[in-house]
């Protein structure tokens, strides 16, 4: 008869094995789906157009020829060079002639396919029904995620192999008695000492995997959609209306900060403006918000009387304490200008879809590994960018004696005096 530790064994095992199984099924799932939140959601959403089209059906409008897809993934430019496609030409054209970042020497064919399966196989969280609640949510929780279903399976597991363990024991102990073999008392399982250290290495492992998670997303604040003094709609303002962002955060193509505007400069509009009369609003959880009444709101902040508004002195206005969203560590140095007039990144690029928000929420967790990646794909405009053109102009000048060498290049002709260099 198998001792109770053969049998502890080789149910361990097949446990194991299950469990390898079950999630080998999985696993090529997971790696695409974190392929494409590191290197494709940024600019892409599987079932609706943000920076570049939607990614449901990629194959299919390709003609399902996964070869021109990975050279066209790999490297845009270099494919319509070299075949000349019209859907490619086509479709470079039908988003402003933008090419893709370059993932040539960044993923291979092998995770480019493990983002095509994982996108051929995305299915749309479902809504929860109406008047579901809290059982609308807990469908949702389980269409997504498995974590649950291999919780359970590895308790009945558990339970099962304890079972066995007890009934092996309880028949080795009528077995001795009829041979008349005087066996000692089995050890209680809370007594156990191998029992029990493999419950703290179990106790352990999970402890360390769960602060390790915790830790790492300490602080990010991916989708923070904090409640604001005043609704204001960037999808009324940058979306309808078209205001480029810059009016508003002038500070994004010059200086470390992109600024919130004064109430001064909301006033440049809304002093004129003193009536909602666009299509309906409706924050987040589907309450209409009256667009009349938060322009009043403003006026509140702005000191400002619509029919005494020639009487308006704006050095009266208070300040509108809005709240903070992105918000990045101390000693994370992040400038704007750099991205915005150097680097020629789009806002949507970090801020999502912008022109389709109501309030604004962290469109990304602007981790390190999040910005790493795209500092190692994103391409540097160098030239005649306003940023850098000055130092070369200085190196032209001081290689051809045009400047006095001894006399140098001061700190003011580089900027120096700005404001932003020491105030921001």
């Amino acid at each position: 008869m198998m001792s109770h530790r053969s049998i502890a064994k080789t149910i361990l095992l097949s446990t194991l094995i299950f469990l390898g199984v079950s999630y080998s099924n999985q696993s090529a799932a997971q790696d695409g789906k974190a392929l494409y939140t590191a290197n494709c959601a940024s600019c892409h959403k599987i079932d609706q157009k943000l920076t570049g089209p939607a990614l449901m059906g990629v194959e299919e409008r390709w003609g399902g020829d996964r070869k021109k897809l990975r050279a066209w993934i790999k490297n845009t430019q270099a494919y319509m060079k070299a075949t000349n496609d019209p859907y490619a030409i086509a479709l470079y054209n039908e988003y402003g002639k933008s090419a893709m970042n370059v993932f040539e020497g960044v993923i291979d064919d092998k995770q480019i396919d493990l983002v095509l399966d994982y996108i051929k196989n995305w299915k749309p969280t479902a809504a929860p029904a109406a008047g579901g609640g809290a059982a609308g949510e807990a469908s949702k929780a389980g269409d997504s995620d498995s974590t649950l279903l291999y919780g359970v399976l590895t308790l009945v597991l558990a339970i099962v192999a304890l079972a066995l363990l007890q009934i092996n024991s309880n028949l080795k102990k009528l077995s001795d008695e009829k041979s008349g073999i005087d066996s000692p008392e089995p050890v209680a399982f809370w007594k156990n000492k191998t029992y029990i250290a493999i419950v703290i290495i179990i106790l352990f492992v999970t402890g360390g995997y769960l602060t390790t998670k915790g830790a790492i997303d300490l602080g990010r604040n991916k989708d923070y959609q904090p409640i604001q003094p005043i609704y204001y709609s960037h999808k009324v303002h940058a979306g309808i209306n078209q205001i480029n962002c810059l009016y508003c955060h002038g500070g994004a193509e010059q200086g470390k900060h992109a600024n919130i505007p004064s109430v001064n400069v909301c006033m440049n509009c809304h002093k004129a403006i003193q009536e909602y009369k666009g299509e309906k609003i409706v924050d987040e959880e589907g309450n209409e918000i009256n667009g009349t009444g938060e322009i009043k709101k403003l006026y509140e902040y702005a000191g400002f009387n619509p029919d005494k508004a020639n009487e308006w002195d704006a050095s009266k206005a208070k300040p509108i304490e809005w709240v903070k969203i992105h918000n990045l560590p101390d000693h994370v140095y992040f400038n704007h200008s750099q991205h915005v007039k150097a680097g020629k990144v789009q806002c949507q690029t970090c801020h999502g879809e912008i022109t389709k928000m109501g309030e604004v929420k962290q469109f990304t967790d602007l981790s390190m590994g999040w910005c790493v990646n795209c500092h190692r794909e994103t391409k540097v405009q160098f030239k005649e960018n306003g940023f850098y053109s000055i130092y070369e102009k200085f190196h032209n000048e001081l290689k051809n004696g045009k400047l006095d060498s001894t006399k140098g290049i001061t700190v003011e002709k580089i900027g120096g005096t700005e404001c932003q260099k020491c105030h921001y």
